[in-house]
């Protein structure tokens, strides 16, 4: 099975969705890094924190649920035994949930330096 790339221009809106998708089970410290141009294996990683394994789980579980809906199907995905670092990729986008320590140790952001950057604020919190 060969890895088919969506159109770019709705690579940057699925990244997006992720991000939000992220949020509604309360992923923590979210970035967007685009990395077109740097790498040949994806468009956007979409990064975040989780708290607890069964919340890696359930941010998991959502993504790939919520994006089947949008008829976007997970080419891969790893990590799920130990929860720690999960990814799963959606081939343009590539989503990454880590656990507190495992996002300290990798220090994914500084491997991908050269990456645009976006940080996603959680608007409900934001306003309170």
């Amino acid at each position: 099975m060969t890895k088919k790339k969506k159109p770019v221009e709705n690579s940057q809106q699925t990244a997006s969705q992720i991000a939000d998708l992220m949020l509604d089970k309360k992923a923590l410290d979210i970035q967007i890094l685009d990395v077109r141009g740097l790498t040949t294996l994806t468009d956007f990683f979409v990064i975040c924190t989780s708290e607890s394994q069964p919340q890696s789980r359930a941010i998991c579980n959502h993504l790939e649920d919520e994006m089947l809906k949008e008829g976007i199907k997970p080419w891969h995905r790893e990590g799920f035994e130990k929860l720690d670092w999960v990814l799963v990729d959606f081939v343009n986008i590539v989503a990454q949930i880590f656990s507190r320590e495992s996002r300290e140790y990798y220090d994914f952001e500084r491997l991908w330096g050269d990456a645009k950057i976006t940080k996603v604020i959680d608007k409900d919190t934001d306003n309170k």
